[in-house]
């Protein structure tokens, strides 16, 4: 059984569309079983009614409405709890990963690969500025991760059941679903593949979320910005004492005492925006903690259609209010 995931958010230009795809592709690969997981990540447009009809005709789709919109990486989340396939392949509604590369990975899957990740060799139809800033982003984070995280990918990839129970185990709030796959292990291989234009829509990861999620990922794999706190502290201290082996010289040994408040005052500056800027760092680590420590579910369930209770596999899904 093949499950695909697809995250929704205000796509109900692109969403029938999506389906047809999708559904043309999985009928041709004649899988013993499959189903589709849309998950709506509280779309403000008619998302939802859309694939509420689309559910009702197709007993093979399935829809998960989320209480208010969490975030993609939540909606992924959501989407592989509730699934049940063998393998399960994620996708985004908006048509930049074309569907019809979903056998490429299923064969691949079947010749022994238990993560298949599409590695992007260009992206039409997005702007110079991010396309340099995502490049830039994924070798920043290589440098400072721990975890060696393929360049150029997104979520578009297909994961074996064993990875997938594994990622269901992993309770992390802000999650970055692309690291986690990486950190997790197993055999995994590349599809390079060239991304298409959006189908219809705007983009849903603005500038505001592009920085939200690179902060995820780098404070949720590397604690590189924690060491680079002693780091430029030893250096500071250094620079410290060398000025006051300066100013005792000058002071004892010379009558040309320079009163030096310029320098002071640069000093002074400059300390206390290192100090701030690491205040700044901790406390991203801290509130983090306090997130985790509070408890609380990653996402809550309004809806759940085409599901029957045996479907879901995952002890930690929300049941929902509303389950048909």
């Amino acid at each position: 059984m093949i499950s695909v995931v697809v995250p929704c958010f205000n796509e109900a230009d692109v969403i029938l569309e999506t389906y047809r795809r999708l559904s043309a592709v999985l009928e041709q690969e004649r899988f013993c079983d499959r189903e589709i997981i849309f998950v709506d990540d509280g779309s403000h447009d008619e998302t939802l009614l859309r694939l509420r009809a689309i559910q009702t005709e197709d007993p093979k789709v399935r829809v998960v409405s989320l209480s208010r919109n969490f975030g993609h990486q939540i909606a992924v989340s959501a989407g592989l709890e509730h699934s049940s396939g063998d393998a399960v392949v994620l996708i985004d509604a908006d048509l930049q990963d074309p569907p019809e590369l979903i056998p490429k990975m299923v064969s691949a899957w079947r010749q022994g690969a238990q993560v298949v990740y599409g590695v992007r060799r260009d992206r039409p139809g997005e702007t110079r500025f991010k396309r340099f800033t995502a490049s830039s982003f994924y070798r920043i984070l290589n440098r400072l991760s721990d975890v060696s995280i393929p360049l150029d990918t997104g979520d578009f990839r297909l994961i074996d059941r064993c990875v997938v129970d594994a990622l269901c185990r992993m309770p992390e709030r802000d999650r970055f679903v692309r690291g986690l796959v990486a950190w997790s292990g197993f055999v995994q291989k590349p599809l390079h593949y060239s991304r298409d234009p959006r189908f219809a829509g705007n983009t849903k990861y603005p500038l505001k979320r592009m920085i939200g999620l690179a902060m995820d990922a780098i404070f949720s794999f590397s604690s590189v910005p924690l060491r680079m706190a002693s780091w430029i502290g030893f250096a500071a201290s250094l620079l410290a004492l060398l000025g006051i082996m300066y100013a005792l010289v000058v002071r004892l040994f010379t009558d040309a005492w320079v009163e030096g408040w310029a320098f002071l005052l640069i000093a002074m500056l400059f300390m206390g925006g290192v100090q701030l800027f690491f205040m700044g760092v901790l406390g991203e680590y801290i509130g983090r903690i306090y997130a985790e420590a509070k408890g609380r579910p990653l996402y809550l369930v309004r809806e759940r259609l085409g599901f029957s209770n045996d479907d879901i596999q995952s002890e930690g899904v929300d049941r929902g209010c509303s389950d048909k």
